[in-house]
Parts: structure tokens; C-alpha cells; sequence
């Protein structure tokens, strides 16, 4: 089946992603935003996964940053799922070609054994993170002004076919889970961060998500609708076998404490661009939503085509 997609300006014309995302013995999950949002504030409360090989992410990602030529842009909170799913990593990727700043950061205990507060500031100045209330990482100038577009917001749990980063597949930890509380974004107003929405996952609500049907290189899973579910109050992203999707478990409950951070050498650091030693979330799933115009470019290709390659480690 053909698919039409606006992306960057250019219609592009594929497979389906479909086709693709039947070829792997294990899924994932992911969703995103059909709307892009430039600067303000989002609060995220995650419970993440522990496996070795596994990834639970949150993060922001300016659509058609994969396609040849593009300017890359990105803002990224991952966490590990080797050795105890204890670290979470921060992440600048911007330019072509593209450059990475990784910085990891030390949870007082499993990231998968409670909810945590995560949060990113985006204005025209600075990025920085925080860990339940504390601010753990802050980047002026250098990266953060190359992020002028607006970006999705995107979870996802995946994941990597890169041993030495993501250590190597423990699909003994399966079916494993990401759980999503709630997340909150407020918009950069005059210098000030205002509440525009809350979405607390009571429902999965489709005018503000999609779920993804594709994979990409270097992803051991492909991202199965199947695997974002919606259940009391909480949206669960699931890596499960091919024959496993879903969630039919019962959700862990949120007590609402938090454990401030071990000191991790964070606070206000400059931009450390690492090029090449990159970090894996998604792709851009669609680009509909902003359609520029442009030239037309028909791209036909086998399935799992190339649009859809993502970011690769060595």
C-alpha cells in the first residue's frame, strides 16, 4: 500500500509503514504529536524500564530532521535499562551533519522502581533539565541556538542493537514497561512559562497523539500500536515479543514522592558537541502537520524505506 507524506516541505511517496513493522521479533511503542511546539516548559512523571538493551525515552524532535540535507534538532531524556535502569541520559542533537551532546545522570535508586518528575526548559537562551525538582543540566548559547523550530513532543520505548551504549538485548526482561502519570507543557510566554495543557492519560486522546507503526535502523523492535495503551490513568509503553503485545497487568501505583538527585556533576555547563557518538529515540513519524511546500520528490523503495532511518551509534 502507497502512503502520501508531506515532510520538510517535500511529498514524499513510500511503502506502507506497516509492512515494515511486521518484520521483527519484538515490539515497541511509541506516540507523538502531530502539533510541534517552539520553546516553553514540559514536566513529565515516568516510571521507566529496566532490561539491559531497553530504552524508555522522552523527548522533543523537529520532524524531517532525518531526511538528506535537513538541519537536525532535538532535545532528549532516555533512560538506561542496563544495570539496574539507575542512569538517564540528557541530549542536544543539532546541524548537519549532526552533532551530539551527551551528558548521563545518576538516579538515587532503579528509575523502574518509582515515578520520577522530568522536566525540560527550552527558550531562545538555554536548555536545561531537571530530576524531580532539581536542575541537573543547563546548555547556553552554542546548540540551543540552532533549535529554531517547533518540535513534537515523543515517547517511546524501544530497544538498541548498540551493545556497547544500551548494553546487549536481555529479552528475558520481557514484557517490559515505560509508565506515563502525566504530562504538562507550558508555553514560553514574554519570559515566563504558562500552563497551556495537562494530559493526565485518562483516555488516550487522539487529537493530541498518534500512535507509531514503524521502526528504524539500529532498533531491535518495531513500534507497534498494540504496545501504547492507555489504563487507569496511566499511558504504558511496552517492548513485548511479537506474539506478547499489549498491557493486561495492573498499573503501578504513584505515591507523588520524590528523591532528589545524587550531585552529578550538573548545574550550567557549556555545549560539549560530540559528533558521532549519538544518541537513539525515533524518527519523524509525520510531517503532515506542517507542510511548507517545496519541491516534489517521489521516493519508492522497498519496505522499511529509507526516510525512516534513524540515528545510528558506532
Amino acid at each position: 500500500m502507497m502512503k502520501w507524506t508531506v515532510c520538510a516541505g517535500l511529498l514524499v511517496l513510500s511503502m506502507a509503514q506497516t509492512g515494515a513493522a511486521e518484520a521483527k521479533a519484538y515490539k515497541g511503542a511509541e506516540i507523538y504529536t502531530p502539533q510541534g511546539y517552539l520553546h516553553g516548559r514540559v514536566e513529565v512523571r515516568m516510571r521507566m524500564i529496566r532490561g539491559s538493551g531497553l530504552l524508555s525515552t522522552f523527548f522533543a524532535y523537529k520532524d524531517g530532521s532525518e531526511m538528506s540535507g535537513q538541519q537536525w534538532e532535538e532535545i532528549d531524556i532516555e533512560a538506561l535499562g542496563k544495570n539496574d535502569a539507575k542512569t538517564w541520559q540528557s541530549n542536544l542533537l543539532t546541524g548537519n551533519p549532526k552533532t551530539t551532546s551527551e551528558k548521563l545522570h545518576d538516579g538515587a535508586a532503579s528509575l523502574a522502581d518509582g515515578y520520577h518528575t522530568y522536566a525540560v526548559e527550552w527558550t531562545p537562551d538555554y536548555v536545561a533539565w531537571s530530576f524531580d525538582g532539581t536542575m541537573v543540566r543547563k546548555t547556553e548559547g552554542g546548540q540551543t541556538s540552532k533549535l529554531t523550530n517547533p518540535e513534537s513532543f515523543r515517547f517511546n520505548a524501544w530497544a538498541s542493537s548498540s551493545t556497547g551504549w544500551a548494553g546487549a538485548l536481555d529479552d528475558k526482561a520481557l514484557p517490559a514497561y515505560q509508565f506515563v502519570n502525566w504530562i504538562k507543557y507550558y508555553r514560553y510566554d514574554n519570559g515566563q512559562f504558562v500552563l497551556d495543557w495537562t494530559d493526565e492519560f485518562d483516555s488516550f486522546d487522539s487529537s493530541r497523539w498518534r500512535k507509531a507503526n514503524w521502526t528504524f535502523d539500529g532498533n531491535l523492535v518495531d513500534f507497534s500500536p498494540d504496545n501504547a495503551v492507555v489504563k487507569d490513568g496511566t499511558l504504558i509503553l511496552a517492548i513485548t515479543t511479537e506474539n506478547g503485545t499489549g498491557f493486561s497487568g495492573t498499573v503501578p501505583a504513584d505515591d507523588g514522592t520524590t528523591t532528589p538527585p545524587p550531585a552529578d556533576g550538573g548545574g550550567t555547563d557549556a555545549p560539549s558537541p560530540s559528533p558521532g557518538s549519538d544518541a537513539g529515540c525515533s524518527i519523524a513519524g509525520s510531517s503532515e502537520q506542517r507542510a511548507r511546500g517545496g519541491a516534489v520528490a517521489l521516493v519508492l523503495g522497498a519496505l522499511g524505506l529509507a526516510w525512516h532511518r534513524r540515528r545510528r551509534r558506532a
